[in-house]
């Protein structure tokens, strides 16, 4: 079912380019190599970011399809391939049937693959926990809940390129 996009508004209300900034500014910082390095260090797992990404992704909502997880990613099925190759050589993922379809193969993850997102996850979870120290229990939690709605409301209206609008809790 095609809907007609949300008209773009002619200019941004003051608030929405402060937040469009601030995002910008956490993207650019959270994507910095050193940063993932250190990542990767304090966690003790030895990945890539692309790799990263793809066990965070399969941690979340296992077990997916390569292209699944291509669509997800935002990225060319090849690119999936090649970086599930990787894992399952390294033993964080394995190749499961797809239970709908026989002939087709699911990504999961290993216990190795478990515990080693988790240790990837615990690392930034404590870095954050030090830059936020200052912030009161009830500040983050605010800012938890706004995340969250934020990203939803992104769901909710994001356009695709056939210019169809997803249902919500797609």
């Amino acid at each position: 079912m095609s809907t007609e996009p949300l008209p773009v508004p002619a200019v941004a209300s003051p608030e929405v380019i402060e937040i469009e900034r601030a995002l910008t500014r956490i993207t650019y910082l959270s994507t910095r190599a050193r940063r993932h390095d250190r990542l990767m260090a304090l966690a003790g797992v030895p990945l890539d970011r692309a790799a990263v990404a793809l066990l965070r992704q399969v941690a979340d909502s296992e077990p997916l399809r390569p292209g699944e997880l291509a669509q997800r990613l935002g990225v060319e099925a090849s690119h999936v391939t090649r970086t599930v190759q990787q894992l399952q050589k390294s033993g964080y993922v394995t190749r499961v049937p797809d239970p709908d379809d026989g002939r087709a193969q699911r990504i999961q993850l290993t216990d190795a693959g478990r515990e080693a997102i988790d240790r990837v996850r615990d690392a930034g979870a404590r870095g954050m926990q030090l830059a936020l120290s200052d912030w009161t229990p009830e500040e983050l939690g605010q800012l938890a809940a706004l995340f969250h709605r934020m990203v939803d409301d992104f769901l909710s209206y994001a356009v695709d390129e056939e210019g169809e609008q997803p249902s919500v809790g797609a």
